[in-house]
């Protein structure tokens, strides 16, 4: 049965690396139609903040598929991702790269390098909420939620299994970010009690990232929030060779993307050498979660194509008689070889699967948040002792100042001289002895410090949850 597509051949060498692909889906016989619409930075020039038209919108959700070259995002402010944008307006919860070593036919170090990636697509600081507070700080908002955690955790672990893995490792920062990232962390610990049959491990992400750098092979599947996984990700495709060969897959629980991990490459653009790879890679994806023979026929002849010594300029082979060739001869070569397996390389399995099978994540329980107190956000320029004697001279019957921190830092009580200080200073109000906190209990604290001349440039409440702190102390508190 003929499957319908959204297809966007991108900015840059997008267009040259999309053309080849279609051409060898096409001489492989995949049944697909495309739907070919325009998005990417032509668009934002044209006026179309977000890089994409509304009826773009339309196709994809009509089709569910959107197989894309990479898009550009203009520079400067104001102008959002539009990757960012498609994944989380799609839902896109999970990013998918597998990168394997091709060795001993493409040059590389670590000849069993084998990982399954598996990275949160919509949250942590992708969120892209920053605001500039002070003439002298910025912040960007880190948010991580249980819900998306369970989602994307719960899926690492059936995709493992559906892939025959063994071993999966969360990776974090929860040793410095206890909540955000061991909320992340929490989410895989549970997850990981449903499913015996695989073991399981924890690394803090910047060793952890240090030993897939010096030794890839004993790692397997690798699951991690958004920001490391993009970092990482590309670590590992530059270990197995060359990150213009790796492909990935964003998937929801409506509609999946599919494209190559590199960008636009506008520096090579128009000439006709792209590696089309990367983007080959994420159709083959495609092809093996719409169940249809040709991926496993397309990447046995991309690996015979491989094997015979023909490559493009990014790609370094072992071979003594290789032979470089451009974009579009690249492609020939593959469509050449349909039909034939490498001798060297491992064939693709020719098993058809079909998708993974998404798990229903479990209901957040009910719990007993209490209010406690609110930590206010001051742009101010002096010194803590000045500010502490300050915010201590205030009355407010249900709070009081316990603590100033600039930057994080305690620097009021008991501060020191040497610490350095900007004009953010975070003030921590909490409950008097014997007063409960309210919402009203705040705004009046808001207005003294309004009536007393402090600009207040945002607050954030403290709460309990179950009788657990739901916030961060200050270092040095």
């Amino acid at each position: 049965m003929t499957r319908a597509i959204t297809m966007a051949r991108g900015d840059g060498i997008g267009p040259e690396i999309m053309d080849a692909t279609l051409f060898i889906l096409k001489e492989a016989g995949c049944p697909i139609e495309y739907e070919e619409v325009r998005m990417g930075e032509t668009l934002h020039h044209e006026g179309h903040a977000a890089g994409i038209h509304p009826e773009v919108w339309d196709s994809i959700h009509r089709t569910g598929i959107l197989l894309k070259s990479p898009m550009a995002t203009p520079q400067g402010k104001g102008v959002k991702s539009l990757n960012v944008t498609l994944r989380k307006s799609l839902g896109l919860f999970a990013n998918i790269r597998p990168v394997k070593s091709l060795s001993p036919i493409v040059a590389g170090r670590f000849p069993k390098l084998d990982i399954l990636i598996v990275r949160e697509n919509e949250e942590d600081l992708y969120a892209g909420i920053e605001h500039r507070q002070t003439a002298e700080v910025t912040q960007c908002l880190k948010l991580i939620s249980r819900p998306g955690s369970d989602q994307l955790v719960l899926y690492a672990f059936e995709l493992a299994r559906a892939n025959g893995r063994k071993h999966l490792t969360c990776m974090t920062k929860d040793n410095i970010m206890k909540i955000t990232d061991g909320t992340f962390r929490a989410a895989f610990t549970d997850a990981a009690v449903k499913y015996p049959d695989l073991t399981t491990s924890h690394m803090i992400i910047d060793i952890g990232t240090a030993h897939v750098a010096t030794r890839p092979e004993s790692f397997d599947v690798i699951v991690l929030p958004n920001l490391y996984g993009d970092i990482l990700s590309d670590v590992v495709a530059e270990l197995s060779g060359s990150v213009g060969l790796a492909g990935s897959c964003n998937l929801g629980r409506t509609a999946a993307m599919y494209e190559a991990i590199h960008g636009s490459a506008p520096d090579i653009a128009g000439k006709g050498i792209a590696n089309p790879s990367g983007l080959l890679a994420g159709a083959i994806m495609m092809l093996r979660d719409f169940g249809m023979s040709q991926a496993a026929l397309i990447e046995n002849a991309w690996l015979k194509t491989l094997e015979d010594g023909i490559h493009t300029g990014d790609v370094k082979l072992t071979l003594e008689n290789s032979q470089r060739v451009g974009t579009r001869a690249f492609a020939e070569a593959v469509v050449a070889r349909l039909g034939q397996k490498p001798s060297i390389l491992k064939a693709a399995d020719e098993t058809v699967h079909g998708p993974v099978k998404i798990p229903d994540v479990p209901p957040t329980p009910a719990v007993d948040k209490k209010l406690v107190g609110v930590d206010v956000f001051l742009d101010w320029i002096g010194m803590p002792d000045d500010l502490g004697a300050a915010l201590a001279a205030m009355t407010n019957p249900d709070l009081r100042i316990k603590l100033i921190s600039n930057r994080g830092i305690t620097v009021w009580p008991n501060g020191f001289k040497e610490t350095f200080c900007t004009d953010h200073w975070r003030c921590r109000f909490i409950a008097r002895d014997g007063a409960t906190v309210t919402p009203q209990s705040i705004i009046k604290q808001l207005q003294i410090c309004a009536e007393a001349g402090f600009d207040t440039i945002k607050t954030e409440n403290l709460y309990y949850f179950d009788g657990e702190k739901g916030y961060s102390s200050a270092q040095g508190e």
